[in-house]
């Protein structure tokens, strides 16, 4: 991925979207284009006009935090936002990775048992370990029932990009399916800003943005976010719909993987449904489900 065209898009799509008025500007005649001037940014931000438009350029190697922390305020980045200009500058001066350690292999790290192990002792919600390219590396044995749509039987290593735009079925799985795109693409292009030279994440890009027009669009809009923590809805066939909260955990002995925790509120239909699942993953292939 060119960094000067990332740096590029990203600060003009970042201008684009705040209004003089947000910007607590006075707002007088036509405007020829949508969001700020580059001027206007270049005055909130303290900077010339001149040095800005270097920026916007792509030609960021070199600029002080203070100059970043300048342009994030200005632009009124949130802290993901804020942590993606960074990165970008980080990979324009050269260093990679935003400083991080050396990820290891996924093969190497799905691998550990005593990974394997940790997820096991997960019995009353889905856990599961995710790397940067969206790929289900490893579950504890509710998340093998939970994710069957998006595991399936092909044998090939699943990966939660490639069934959110490729499968139909994450329609059914995702009733806030445009959400969960959002969510996604946000988050791979975070990774991207992080690891621009990550060939794994670059062809899975290339791949999506070939076979997805909505992948192709929202990725071109340049947002980004992390995951952390929140609530989400699913659509499970074998026990209906869940609302379970999230919880995103780095696993610190394997650089850019993360556990994710899958939880439902004590009491409410949607732990009775977690738990019914919880039987069925463990039930002989014979025994009828809520579904049948």
């Amino acid at each position: 991925m060119d960094n000067r065209s990332e740096v590029r898009e990203f600060l003009t799509t970042r201008r684009a979207r705040i209004t003089p008025e947000q910007a607590g500007l006075p707002t007088t005649g036509a405007r020829r284009v949508p969001g700020l001037r580059r001027s206007e940014v270049a005055t909130i931000a303290g900077l010339s006009v001149e040095y800005y438009a270097r920026l916007e350029r792509g030609q960021i190697a070199g600029a002080s935090t203070g100059v970043l922390d300048a342009l994030a305020r200005a632009l009124q980045l949130d802290e993901t936002e804020r942590a993606h200009l960074f990165d970008l500058a980080r990979v324009a001066d050269g260093i990679p990775t935003s400083g991080r350690p050396r990820r290891r292999t996924a093969g190497k790290a799905a691998s550990r048992l005593s990974l394997q192990w940790a997820l096991d002792a997960i019995k009353a919600g889905v856990a599961f370990v995710r790397d940067p390219h969206q790929n289900l590396l490893a579950t504890n044995a509710l998340g093998r029932a939970f994710y069957s749509p998006v595991i399936g039987d092909s044998g090939r290593t699943p990966n939660l990009a490639r069934f959110q735009f490729l499968d139909p079925a994450s329609r059914d799985f995702y009733p806030d399916w445009d959400l969960f795109a959002q969510m996604c693409v946000g988050i791979m292009r975070a990774e991207a800003g992080r690891d621009p030279h990550d060939r794994g994440l670059q062809d899975l890009v290339g791949e999506l943005s070939t076979r997805s027009e909505i992948f192709r669009r929202l990725w071109a809009d340049h947002n980004v976010r992390t995951h952390g923590s929140g609530t989400k809805r699913f659509n499970h066939p074998v026990v209906g719909e869940l609302t379970l909260a999230y919880e995103e955990l780095a696993v610190t002995a394997e650089p850019g993987l993360v556990l994710l925790v899958y939880t439902a509120e004590p009491g409410s239909p949607s732990a009775e449904r977690l738990q019914l699942l919880a039987s069925w993953a463990t039930a002989p292939a014979d025994t009828p489900t809520a579904n049948g």
